[in-house]
């Protein structure tokens, strides 16, 4: 059996419509997407709040102090760093000290992130395809994913780690374009471009950029126009480049004094390239991560349970995970496939396949990955798999209708929007009491486009678009309703979760781990964990300590005790965990020590160290009652610090907090 061949295939760029013709209806388009995609990330952001208050905190601390913005430290005096190389929190510094200290100055950043990401997305998939309608798709479709509006509601890494994956891949497709194309020249300086943003990546995450280059190597390497050694030194510029670019922050924080410096928080020995290799790095696919709360009980590669529940090749479609991102990855695999029997006898630099290849590389190695790694994992860390699906789905869209006079055409899209419905239909029924109607005009829409797309060689012009219509619709309103239900609802805390409460979830049944009550509200599991395994604290409002995933929720009159004569002290207060210390800290605008890191299991300070901040009198108070989960072989710092605080001063309390003046023993 051979593949088919109608037309000998254009090199990338394909042709596109004339200008005059272009202007009538993809601008317009492209600006309705975009805008559409905005209102959707900023619609009620501020109801979020603090959103992670962990970033929030550095955030504010950022915009206080350049040596705090520089190396991402907690708080502004420069007690200890977030868990995370600092490129995220540059933006949300920035616009911090710009525009003051409020949930929209944090969040809004993140929202102009998705929008850009949307919007490259689309350039890119049009630019492969040569045609507008499959890049206004892929751009739909990673802008409706829900994990995607999640994440560029919400201010974690991921969602600058997004936007530069994309704008790598772009690179990387524009150094693989054709003869005709204005860069074939100098392909190199694509190379370049592509390794430094994913360079920058690696200062937005660390190691998890890392999963698309196997994609983008071989894209290279098998549809490069230069010849194959060029190929190969065109490689090692980019990896130059990549090294370059993220290696500097690496250096300069590896030689700077460890005493003039705040501590790597995540790490045991005050080290980047520890908290790079173990915590951040490979321990996230053994489980052995030395510090982690409850680490080291995931499940291992032969699909066991854990902490950070079931691993294995169904993981993706789990209940935790599936409404997240699966809704079109039936679809994207079965595209990916056709797409790359279409173009099997094209020139080996043909550029839609050379696409197929980046985006689908991306998708197997990040889901794999996903799938088995045995350490800390979250349902949200699956946005990085949202711009490879949409991109599969509209390109192989695309190469369907550009095929559609072929035998294989119709069984394929009848099998991708059939598998699509068939998806939608179980992921909706996992939240009964979320528009519970709406699962059986999917189903049938979906199975309806089936098909007659089926058929769809003998359909008539104006059918085929009526039946490939009704199966976009069909395929994508599921997400869509989960899109607008996260843009809807407020998310807070360390593990957010996009769409309604599902059954089956962690935290027994209707349970996700969300985390999107108020700050400091407890009773709700994150995965894994048993209830001994909580933070502890009192419920939002007035005083809430706060603990483990939520951040304090101080009063205002426990506010206005510690801004009381701040400037005298270095630190207002010190308390346990990082979320503790971040809701005091947003909320009295002063430095707060978060002693032990985001954990509470960092030797930072030790004992003796925090003794002598005491005796030099830069630290006010003592915040109590944060108490934090069991961790793997982390340091014991923070319950000895804790243990002498209590021996050492007298507790008082104050709207149901327990503070402890280090100015006065008892």
């Amino acid at each position: 059996m051979t593949a088919p061949v109608l037309d000998p295939a254009p090199t990338t760029p394909a042709p596109e419509p004339p200008p005059e013709q272009r202007r009538d209806w993809y601008r317009p388009a492209l600006a309705g997407l975009l805008i559409a995609t905005g209102v959707l990330y900023l619609w009620g952001l501020g109801e979020s709040g603090w959103a992670n208050s962990f970033y929030s905190a550095a955030a504010q601390a950022g915009s206080e102090s350049w040596k705090a913005f520089f190396f991402g430290s907690s708080d502004a005096a420069n007690s200890i760093t977030v868990d995370k190389t600092p490129l995220a929190l540059w933006p949300m510094a920035l616009s911090v000290k710009v525009f003051g200290l409020s949930s929209w100055s944090i969040l809004v950043p993140q929202a102009i992130e998705g929008v850009l990401a949307v919007w490259l997305l689309t350039a890119t998939v049009r630019r492969t395809t040569g045609a507008a309608w499959a890049g206004l798709l892929a751009g739909a479709a990673l802008a409706l994913t829900p994990v995607a509006v999640l994440m560029f509601r919400f201010n974690n890494p991921d969602a600058m780690l997004v936007l530069l994956m994309v704008g790598a891949a772009y690179a990387v497709l524009r150094a693989v374009e054709g003869p005709l194309a204005d860069t074939v020249r100098h392909p190199v300086r694509w190379m370049a471009l592509a390794g430094a943003l994913v360079g920058l990546g690696f200062l937005t995450k660390m190691l998890q950029v890392f999963l698309v280059l196997p994609a983008f190597a071989l894209v290279y390497l098998v549809a490069g126009h230069p010849r194959v050694l060029k190929r190969l030194g065109h490689l090692l510029v980019a990896f130059g480049t990549m090294i370059a670019t993220a290696g500097w922050w690496i250096a300069v924080v590896s030689l700077w004094p460890a005493a003039s410096r705040p501590y790597i928080g995540g790490s045991q020995g005050n080290s980047i390239l520890e908290l790079t290799l173990g915590y951040n790095g490979f321990g996230r696919l053994s489980g052995d991560e030395t510090g982690s709360v409850g680490g080291g009980v995931g499940g291992g590669a032969g699909g066991g349970g854990g902490m950070w529940g079931e691993t294995g090749i169904g993981r993706l479609f789990g209940s935790e995970v599936g409404g997240q991102v699966a809704w079109l990855m039936p679809a994207a695999l079965v595209l990916l496939a056709a797409g790359l029997w279409f173009t099997a006898r094209r020139p080996r630099t043909d550029g839609v396949r050379a696409a197929l290849i980046l985006w689908g590389g991306w998708l197997l190695v990040t889901g794999l990955t996903f799938s088995f790694m045995a350490g800390i994992f979250h349902a949200y860390y699956t946005v990085a798999l949202a711009p490879a699906l949409a991109a599969l789905v509209g390109i192989g869209a695309h190469l369907v209708w550009q095929h559609r006079r072929s035998w294989e055409a119709g069984p394929i899209a009848a099998v991708a929007v059939a598998l699509t419905a068939v998806t939608a239909f179980l992921l909706l029924g996992r939240s009964a009491d979320f528009l519970p109607w709406l699962r059986w005009p999917v189903l049938v829409g979906g199975l309806l486009a089936a098909a007659a797309l089926a058929g769809l060689r003998w359909l008539p012009h104006r059918l085929a678009l009526a039946a490939a219509g009704l199966a976009v619709a069909a395929s994508l309103a599921g997400p869509a309703a989960y899109a607008v239900q996260t843009a809807g609802t407020a998310h807070t805390g360390s593990i957010p979760s996009a769409g309604p409460t599902v059954t089956g979830g962690p935290g027994g049944p209707g349970g996700r781990g969300r985390f999107t009550g108020p700050p400091g509200a407890v009773g709700q599991t994150p995965p894994g964990m048993t209830p001994g395994q909580l933070p502890q604290g009192g419920p939002g409002g007035a005083g809430g300590a706060g603990g483990l995933l939520n951040a304090s929720e101080p009063s205002a009159e426990l506010t206005e005790l510690l801004q009381d004569d701040a400037d005298s002290y270095t630190w207002v207060a010190a308390t346990v965990g990082s979320n503790s210390a971040s809701g005091y800290q947003l909320a009295t605008e002063e430095p707060v020590m978060a002693i032990g890191g985001f954990n509470g299991s960092d030797p930072s300070p030790t004992l003796a160290e925090f003794q002598q901040y005491v005796e030099n009198g830069e630290i006010h108070y003592f915040i109590g009652g944060s108490g934090l989960g069991q961790s793997m072989g982390g340091s014991s710092a923070s319950s000895e610090i804790t243990s002498w605080v209590e021996a050492t001063y007298t507790a008082t309390t104050v709207d149901g907090v327990t503070l402890y003046d280090l100015t006065s023993a008892s």
